[in-house]
């Protein structure tokens, strides 16, 4: 692991003052004086602590923002001075990016090739969000010669921002940077196991001149600092990503003040992989450590289900296995490694009690399928064979290093096996045969869909799943109408 003299100067700055929240301008500790433990999960030892707050802080934080939206202090400046301070920001976090990418890595135990990865796409998602405060446009309507009549979009006033664990600097900007280019003010609400970005990011929202109180960031427990948000009055609008079980949570809590809410929630993604696909291709980019061990499987688009036409399901899955063992676990801070540990305790537990759930439903492990030996939350990259629709391993996300194959004869019954679960988040098609791979993106039940590519991304495409993997969309133009209002306008001439 990076030593202490290693630690970049203002990553070693947020590690000493973690114990406190950013309420306002001002760095502040949980009234309670409870603190919550920041354990390394490559190496399980304690390396700080974070302010546990709770319904005082959400109040104070509620009241300045509040304050700081009906000010008009940023909603009112002009929209290409809005820009030009979320360029500044893009900026440093891109001059921050060592110190970023040190804090994520040793916080959610991902490698840090990929921390640093994820610090520059944050950048850059903020920075396409830089160019729309001068592009919300409204309309003139056609009532008529003696009636002007035109819409105009407005911002929602003051948003509850509750992010995941798994990509937190990512997360943090998906919340923050399309809400505050609509002219809100945003309390973010990062995730207990990893906080450290999100108070980083806060600190240089303040750096660049974004006005105090338009950026807040609350630490805390979801059933503490979270529930308090989501029934708090002076909260306008709750976006959350994390699990469906806590989105369903979410939404009843906020219904009963019809809050605005925007969910993007869990996956059981399925790769439906063709008998005339590019089998090296696919598992190329499939199995890649960017592919379905990205973030060793905690990522909510995760390939979990692998459908492979049976005439060539052996040889994909040996070749998935060949694949998979070149992969290198350890150490997230090491050049070569791939795949780090789970973010913590918990998610390993859960991983191996699915590992044995497995087991228990007589599914065939391929590879892993163990804890790894050794200090840290490691699970080995596991490839199961002899997966069945009826299965738990088949319908519940795992959110782990975990994949399951299943062999379809027709392409009818893999679309059925494709859509089989609660889930409707993302998928994907492999084929040789294009028109055969635009015709099943209207067939499948899901958000997104990749053919012949998985994990695509781009700031300026929505983002967001179907049935249970929740509703609204993130990134592109679908975000300045999730954290926007229309306002219809009638004046008689």
């Amino acid at each position: 692991m990076t030593t202490t003299e290693t630690i970049p100067a203002s990553a070693r700055d947020v590690l000493r003052v973690t114990q406190r929240m950013l309420i306002g301008d001002e760095w502040v500790s949980a009234a309670s004086g409870e603190n919550i433990a920041v354990v390394d999960p490559a190496t399980e030892l304690e390396i700080t602590s974070l302010a546990s707050g709770g319904a005082q802080e959400v109040d104070r934080a509620v009241r300045v923002a509040r304050a700081a939206f009906d000010s008009g202090v940023w909603r009112k400046m002009p929209p290409a001075g809005q820009s030009r301070l979320m360029n500044r920001l893009a900026d440093a976090i891109d001059a921050d990016v060592d110190s970023l990418a040190y804090l994520e890595t040793v916080d959610s135990g991902k490698p840090y090739a990929l921390a640093y990865q994820e610090v520059l796409q944050a950048a850059e998602f903020v920075r396409y969000y830089a160019g729309w405060p001068t592009k919300i446009y409204g309309t003139v309507n056609p009532v008529g010669s003696e009636v002007l009549s035109y819409t105009k979009r407005e911002p929602i006033g003051v948003v509850a921002g509750i992010a995941p664990w798994n990509c937190p600097l990512i997360n943090a900007a998906y919340k923050v940077a399309p809400a505050i280019a609509c002219g809100n003010s945003v309390i973010l609400k990062p995730a207990e196991q990893t906080s450290l970005t999100s108070l980083r990011f806060g600190q240089l929202c303040l750096d660049v001149g974004i006005p105090a109180g338009v950026v807040q960031v609350l630490t805390g427990f979801g059933e503490t600092v979270g529930d308090a948000l989501v029934v708090h009055p002076g909260v306008d609008k709750i976006a959350f990503t994390g699990s469906t079980e806590t989105g369903r949570l979410i939404a009843r809590r906020g219904a009963d003040r019809l809050k605005k809410i925007s969910l993007e929630l869990g996956g059981k993604s399925a790769a439906i992989i063709c008998n005339d696909a590019d089998l090296a291709a696919a598992v190329d980019v499939l199995f890649s450590a960017y592919g379905v061990w990205y973030n060793s499987g905690q990522i909510c688009v995760q390939t979990a289900r692998l459908l492979v036409q049976r005439e060539i399901h052996d040889e994909f899955a040996a070749a998935v296995v060949e694949r998979s063992r070149t992969l290198r676990q350890g150490s997230p801070f090491a050049a070569d490694t791939d795949l780090g540990p789970l973010v913590s305790g918990d998610q390993l537990d859960r991983v191996l009690g699915y590992l044995e759930v497995a087991e228990a439903e007589g599914t065939e492990v391929m590879l892993g399928g163990r804890r790894a030996p050794g200090a840290g939350y490691f699970v080995e990259p596991t490839v199961l064979c002899g997966m069945r629709p009826e299965m738990r391993i088949a319908n519940e996300e795992i959110f782990g290093p975990v994949v399951g194959l299943m062999p379809f004869d027709t392409i009818d019954e893999a679309v059925s096996l494709a859509n089989g679960t609660e889930f409707g988040l993302a998928a994907s098609v492999w084929t040789g045969n294009i028109k055969l791979g635009h015709s099943l993106v209207d067939r499948l039940q899901a958000g997104v869909v990749w053919i012949n590519t998985f994990a695509d991304t781009d700031s300026s495409v929505a983002f967001g799943g179907t049935k249970q993997s929740g509703y609204g969309r993130e990134c592109g133009e679908e975000s300045i109408h999730t954290y926007t209002q229309t306002k219809s306008v009638y004046c008689r001439l």
